[in-house]
């Protein structure tokens, strides 16, 4: 669903959605005239699984000092200078730090010893973003917990993710699959595009059902599944996803990405997910001091709370360590 915030004007009261052939009848247009649009993102989101908002509604987010800041440490990321890496072929953590056989993410914006972290502090504790955030999931803003914020870029050779959920084993039976879908998320994950990018394709509904046989039998890396969509981000635009939702990246040695891959969320459910990245053996460090008053305080209240998180979940192991 892509949602587009109009001008304040009388004559343009709905947001006009172009509808891929491959998109499901679901996805319809979006009245954008609501008073609250991160309401309507909310019920898009339940809904299909995804929604697209407009950097219009992120008028903070400075893209051109992202830019900057992202290819400065993209470049330390490959030549061996910034150490925290998604290596290429392997998809989940824990990565091998050494970028010989190429990379395919940047982990750790955030981390004290990034010259840049600020930067990036800025966009993730916006507070357009956080209450988009906080509507999403449903909670105050209070209770939002500091997650993951890391960055995915060009491979250095084309690469894929196999189909999967973030939080739902590919061994799980069906009755495993929707007891697990049936349990509230409590967080937001979404993709801040930086430059244009379609790298991520998803099955639209897919979070809120068991797979089909025919995704269950299918090859993890098949090319296409039916009903499934591409994901397609101009600069500026932010995706959020449910990160149960059937999905894989894409992704072409050819054409630049730099895309901003964050999530926030409330409650210890979380744990795995956020500390097997190793977030937890640095958030203590982080200095907000730089950001703007408002801004500090939310960052660091959200980075207390992870320093709880992680102080109370021992040693959470990995998802899925040999893959």
């Amino acid at each position: 669903m892509h949602l587009d915030k109009q001008p304040d004007s009388k004559a343009s009261a709905k947001a006009t959605i172009p509808l891929p052939l491959a998109q499901p009848p679901a996805a319809k247009a979006l009245d954008s005239s609501a008073t609250n649009p991160y309401e309507a993102a909310r019920e898009a989101l339940l809904r299909d699984g995804y929604v697209i908002l407009p950097a219009s509604l992120f008028p903070s987010i400075d893209l051109p000092a992202l830019r900057t800041a992202a290819t400065r440490l993209t470049h330390k990321a490959r030549t061996g200078e910034w150490p925290y890496i998604r290596t290429l072929p392997k998809q989940f953590p824990p990565w091998p730090q050494d970028p010989a056989d190429g990379i395919w993410g940047v982990q750790h914006l955030l981390h004290p010893s990034n010259p840049d972290a600020s930067t990036f502090a800025k966009s993730y504790f916006d507070a357009e973003l956080v209450r988009c955030v906080s509507t999403l999931v449903g909670c105050a803003e209070d209770e939002l917990c500091m997650e993951l914020y890391n960055m995915l870029v060009r491979p250095d050779r084309d690469f894929s993710l196999r189909w999967h959920r973030d939080d739902v084993p590919a061994t799980a039976t069906p009755d495993e699959e929707i007891a697990r879908l049936a349990k509230p998320g409590r967080h937001a994950q979404w993709n801040l595009a930086l430059a244009d990018d379609e790298s991520l394709v998803l099955v639209p509904g897919s979070h809120k059902r068991a797979r089909t046989a025919t995704e269950r039998d299918a090859d993890p890396y098949q090319e296409h599944l039916p009903g499934q969509i591409t994901v397609k981000l101009q600069a500026g635009e932010v995706a959020f996803y449910d990160n149960n939702i059937l999905h894989r990246g894409v992704y072409s040695c050819e054409r630049e990405r730099m895309t901003l891959h964050g999530s926030m969320g409330t409650g210890g459910q979380r744990a795995r997910n956020v500390l097997q990245h190793g977030v937890g053996e640095w958030v203590g460090g982080c200095d907000f001091t730089a950001l703007e008053e408002g801004c500090q305080g939310r960052a660091e209240g959200m980075r207390d709370r992870l320093v709880v998180l992680g102080s109370g979940s021992g040693d959470v192991g990995f998802f899925a360590e040999g893959e």
